[in-house]
């Protein structure tokens, strides 16, 4: 084989080598997602364990700094005792989805998921919790929203 053939195949490997690194591009940021998505799944069971027990002080201390800027400790108890007691004890929850997203309406940009579950309490057969657990400063995912309906 001449110099010029190897060329033009090592420059063809080259070029396919690259059309196929092109081709995978918009599935990179997806392997990202989908290890954030776990992530920030796992800090929001946690923090929900701690909801679920009652545990309303400690919730607050494992949530991010935004949540902690936006809320009181006194502040969050009295909410979350009057949103939950109500409920009665948790008996099922499924998670519905996770989607992570850099921008949320009131919040600075950063990344964030957004978990939705359907779950039932013992006096509400039926709710959907909202749980939105973003990277704090030291890369760490915890929890800067909650919401239950």
């Amino acid at each position: 084989m001449e110099r010029e053939d190897v060329l033009k195949k090592g420059s063809i490997g080259l070029c396919v080598l690259a059309l196929g690194l092109w081709a995978l591009a918009p599935f990179a940021g997806g392997a990202d997602e989908a290890a954030s998505q776990k992530a920030a799944g796992e800090s929001a069971r946690t923090w929900l364990a701690l909801v679920d027990s009652g545990n309303y002080a400690e919730s607050w201390n494992q949530a991010s700094q935004f949540f902690k800027q936006q809320v009181t400790a006194a502040q969050w108890e009295s909410a979350v005792k009057a949103a939950r007691s109500p409920l009665g004890k948790l008996l099922a929850r499924q998670q519905k989805s996770a989607q992570y997203t850099q921008t949320l309406p009131g919040a600075p940009d950063g990344e964030y998921v957004v978990i939705q579950y359907a779950s039932a309490f013992e006096n509400k057969k039926s709710a959907t919790e909202t749980v939105t657990p973003m990277k704090d400063k030291d890369g760490r995912w915890r929890v800067s929203g909650y919401y239950i309906r």
